[in-house]
This record gives structure tokens, C-alpha cells and sequence, in this order.
């Protein structure tokens, strides 16, 4: 066994180990299993899978026989809850493509900056880079200050992950793939998201600190600011499709998409998503050059990443509202499933993003609450003039 010197090196070791584990342990457990299975009734199990019929011995030993039996049941376990919140099309979900998005985000803006990126961790463009980012902050200690209040200093990156996390459960990415449906999807998906300047507070407070405290309080007059015009830029999808079900609303834009009639909210529900999101420019809470890291100065280690997994579910999330709201959701040609459909319109929602991010300046605190309490608030009233003169006339 050579010395590792590359995080190439370290996975391939890693996926080693793995290979060798998965091939031993049922080569050795197996055995047992089937010695001492018969002298056990297994038909308890039943309460524990998503099978219609009992499990018997017989049928156990036809599923270690062969494995392709076992394809009809995970179609039914895909339909279960536990599924939809866990898998696909809840976190884990979410969470590989955060992961994806972070790479191809430090890539996209090289290219931008006329620079390399993330190169060396992975042959293809450093593709491994986020998965060498999430072993560091695994292996790094999470310090915590002397002086912080330790409950809330741990459990705001927590809550905050779990509030992001929550606004998945509101956003359909097909026609039946979707963890919740509500008739008021859309209003309870803003409800959700109203937590966040709470948790940024309460963060920054737990924290004992002078820069996390100032970076808190520009996030919450922040936060503030553009939820109001956030929210008022969709009333006019509100008056135009009749409902706040946000299925409702992708089947009404069946001939076209909302794009076109409410561009001005769309501007302004873009606008307010990158001032939400806390991105550049409207990254003030956290400016390095003022605040070192704004309210998560005194974070550390893995609880720095959950807050940054956190960020990034959260930029999916109003991403795929978006997409929903505006861009006809799942709606496109029948050559893709309706689900890739708003993932890719999702993709280039937030690449778009990521575009303001790599050729704009952050804005100065006045010309922040002045865009968000007046221009944006101005906007989106006549869009609201405009959705309700459409609504009028019958268009």
C-alpha cells in the first residue's frame, strides 16, 4: 500500500475498501442467513416493507437467487411517502444536485473570470471538488467560541437546513411527482421561507460577535425588504390562473408560459430570489471585504457546510418556483419525461444567476433598501395593474 498524495488516491482507496466490503460481507453472511433463516417466521416482517403480499421463506430464497425479482417491489416503494421525502424528489435529491450546482457554479465562473477552476480533484474539470470539500469540512473541528450560546449556536445551521429542506415539499417537478399537494401550495411555500430571517437572527445573536451580530441585522433588514415585493410579484400568476395550487397554476400556462404576460414579475421575483438567496450583489450580509463572513464568521467545520448545503437547497427551491411560476414547469415536448423538463429549465434559471453573480458589483446597503422598497415594490403593483387589466379582458 503506496503513500496517498492525491484526493484521486484517497477516493480510489476509499472505493477499494467498499468493493471488498461488499464483496466479503454476503459471501460470509449469507450462509448464516440461510441457516439460521427456517427456524425463524419471517412473515412478521410484513408491517416493515411496502409489498402487498406476506414474505415467505421460499420467496426470500428467490430473491437471493435472483435479484431482478426485486425490481416490481422498488416500484411500488417508490410511490411510498417515505420515498418522495427521502429520495426523489425530496432531499437526497436536492442535495446531489446542490452538489452539482456548487461544481459547475466555481466552473461557470471561471470561465467568466478567464481562469481555470476546480481542476485537480477529478480528471473531468475537477468534477470531484465538492465531494474533496465535503471530506475537509467532515475532518475539520467544529470550534466553538467560548463566549456563544452553545444551544442556539448549534441548532440555528440545523433548523436552518430543516426550513430548506421543508420548501421542497411544496414544489412539483412533474404532474404526479411531488411530495405535498396543497390548494395552497404557493402561500404556504412563502410561510416556510418567512423563517429564515429568524434563524439568520438567532444565528448571528448565538454567535457573540461583533461582525456575525452587524451581518445579521443587514440580513434581516434584507430578508424584509424583498419578501414583501417577492410576494407581491406573484399575485398576478395568482389572478391569472385562478389558484394558488402550484399544479393549478403549470396547467394553466398549457398555451403559454407566464413569462410573457407578467415579464415584470418575473424581473421582480428574480430580483427579490437573488436578494433572498443573499447573492451577489445583494451579498451585504456576508461581505468578506467588511464582515470577514457576516453571520457565519464564528461556523466552522461541518456546520459551516450544512448552512452552505442549506444556501444552495434553498437557491434550488426558488429556482423551481420559478421554473414553475413563469417558464410552464414541466411543461415541453414529450420526447423527456415531464420531470427532466423542470430540472432543466431549472438548471438554466439558476445558471442564470450564477451569470449576475460573476459580472455584477454588490450594491451599497441604501441602493439595496432603496431597490427593495421602492423599485421593486413599484414594479411589481403594475404588474399587478397589468395581471388584473389581462384578467379583465379575457386574455
Amino acid at each position: 500500500m503506496g503513500v496517498i498524495t492525491t484526493f484521486e488516491e484517497f477516493l480510489i482507496r476509499i472505493l477499494q475498501i467498499l468493493f471488498w466490503l461488499f464483496l466479503l460481507i454476503p459471501a460470509i453472511l449469507s450462509p448464516i442467513i440461510l441457516l439460521i433463516l427456517p427456524h425463524f417466521d419471517i412473515s412478521n416482517l410484513y408491517p416493515l416493507v411496502p409489498f402487498k403480499e406476506r414474505v415467505d421463506y421460499n420467496q426470500f430464497l428467490k430473491f437471493l437467487m435472483d435479484p431482478t425479482l426485486v425490481f416490481p417491489y422498488l416500484g411500488e416503494w417508490s410511490k411510498t411517502d417515505f420515498f418522495k421525502v427521502v429520495i426523489f424528489p425530496g432531499f437526497t435529491f436536492a442535495a446531489l444536485f446542490s452538489t452539482f450546482i456548487i461544481w459547475w457554479e466555481r466552473k461557470f465562473l471561471s470561465k467568466i473570470h478567464n481562469r481555470y477552476g476546480p481542476l485537480y480533484a477529478g480528471k473531468i474539470g475537477g468534477i470531484l471538488q465538492p465531494i474533496a470539500d465535503l471530506f475537509k469540512l467532515l475532518f475539520k473541528e467544529i470550534i466553538i467560541p467560548e463566549k456563544v450560546d452553545k444551544l442556539f449556536f448549534l441548532m440555528a445551521p440545523l433548523s436552518t437546513l430543516a426550513i430548506s429542506a421543508a420548501l421542497l415539499a411544496f414544489i412539483p417537478l412533474g404532474p404526479t411527482t411531488y411530495i405535498a399537494r396543497s390548494e395552497l401550495s404557493l402561500l404556504l411555500f412563502f410561510a416556510v421561507l418567512g423563517f429564515f430571517p429568524i434563524m439568520v437572527l438567532l444565528a448571528s445573536w448565538a454567535s457573540a460577535n461583533k461582525f456575525s451580530f452587524i451581518g445579521g441585522l443587514r440580513s434581516l433588514h434584507q430578508l424584509i425588504s424583498y419578501e414583501i415585493p417577492l410576494l407581491l410579484s406573484v399575485l398576478g400568476i395568482v389572478i391569472l390562473s385562478g389558484s394558488l395550487d402550484l399544479i393549478e397554476i403549470v396547467e394553466a400556462q398549457n398555451n403559454f408560459w407566464f413569462l410573457l404576460p407578467q415579464f415584470l414579475g418575473a424581473i421582480v421575483f428574480f430580483v427579490g430570489s437573488l436578494a433572498e438567496l443573499e447573492r451577489i450583489p445583494f451579498d451585504l450580509p456576508e461581505a468578506d471585504t467588511e464582515l470577514v463572513a457576516g453571520w457565519l464568521t464564528e461556523y466552522s467545520g461541518m456546520l459551516y457546510g450544512i448552512t452552505q448545503l442549506a444556501a444552495y437547497v434553498k437557491f434550488y427551491a426558488l429556482s423551481a418556483l420559478f421554473t414553475v411560476l413563469f417558464l410552464g414547469g414541466w411543461k415541453g415536448p414529450s420526447f423527456l419525461p415531464p420531470e427532466a423538463w423542470t430540472i432543466i429549465k431549472v438548471f438554466f434559471v439558476m445558471s442564470f444567476a450564477m451569470l449576475i453573480r460573476g459580472s455584477m458589483p454588490r450594491v451599497r446597503i441604501d441602493q439595496l433598501i432603496r431597490i427593495g422598497w421602492v423599485w421593486l415594490i413599484l414594479l411589481a403593483l403594475l404588474n399587478l395593474f397589468i395581471a388584473l387589466f389581462l384578467y379583465l379582458v379575457g386574455l
